[in-house]
């Protein structure tokens, strides 16, 4: 697998950072996930602006330009004979040695991973569960994509499976919040529903995405706190994150819903499809 670290191309094998960097010792790092559509990248504006967003946050400085980091994308799918792939851009904050930094970050360590994109179907239906392990809250405001993610893998120790299941946070006051690795719809009387950011859940880029056509094409949706019950007295469930794009739910539990022969999962399932080709 190639990779890019600070400017270079190298062998997945051969990237080296020191254990002083701050995304070692107090994890300090955010990242971006996405995958390409014939060597393109969908919301990659939206994907960079928060990235930004929480590098603005921390201080950390970013070196490279979108453009630069685009044309470092374009050109692994190339290195890979063309294909599609499946990408991390990661940005840690850098060498600063034992104790904080006081100020800001200037020479941060950024990345970008390539691997080869999951053999998944669009439509390809998952099961999904409770989690006993509890949402934990953002430091701040908004949750970012950051290295802070023992919360994610205490929640995916539950799980036999992350290909063929999901598993369903619930914060510390018993609120539907969002996936180990996604945001969750369901529909009830034609409504969509979804957790709030307010429930400390990431912005996903696929979420806004489904949010904004959703009320394009006309469908209802509420954003808001919610319990299990709700959910589950539902029809359809999906989730959505950038690269299986929206997986259906068939079945929460001992719960059945209509998975992916559900009505309004298959209008914004061919919208996003058009939006995909037009692109």
């Amino acid at each position: 697998m190639q990779c890019w670290i600070n400017g270079n191309y190298v062998a997945a094998e051969d990237l080296r950072i020191s254990p002083f960097d701050h995304g070692f010792l107090y994890g300090l790092g955010f990242f971006e996930t996405f995958r390409t559509y014939n060597g393109k990248v969908l919301f990659w504006d939206a994907h960079m602006e928060r990235l930004q967003s929480a590098l603005s946050q921390y201080h950390i400085y970013m070196p490279y330009t979108r453009q630069d980091l685009l044309a470092v994308i374009e050109q692994l799918d190339v290195a890979a004979g063309g294909k599609d792939g499946y990408f991390r851009v990661n940005v840690s904050a850098g060498e600063h040695g034992i104790g904080l930094q006081p100020m800001e970050y200037r020479q941060p360590n950024v990345i970008v991973f390539r691997k080869e994109l999951p053999d998944i179907s669009r439509g390809q239906e998952k099961t999904a569960q409770w989690l006993e392990t509890k949402r934990n809250t953002p430091e701040g405001a908004f949750r970012v994509k950051s290295h802070h993610y023992g919360n994610n893998v205490l929640g995916r120790f539950e799980m036999p499976s992350l290909a063929v299941q999901e598993g369903f946070f619930l914060t510390e006051c018993g609120y539907v919040a969002e996936g180990v690795t996604s945001n969750i719809f369901w529909v009830k009387n034609d409504i969509l529903y979804t957790p709030s950011l307010a429930t400390g859940i990431l912005p996903g880029i696929m979420r806004a995405w489904v949010i904004e056509h959703a009320q394009t094409l006309g469908i209802e949706v509420q954003e808001g706190l919610f319990t299990k019950i709700d959910i589950e007295q539902g029809c359809e469930c999906f989730i959505t994150n950038s690269v299986q794009e929206l997986v259906p739910i068939c079945r929460l539990e001992d719960r059945w819903f209509l998975g992916n022969k559900g009505p309004i999962y298959l209008r914004l399932q061919e919208a996003f499809i058009k939006e995909v080709e037009q692109e």
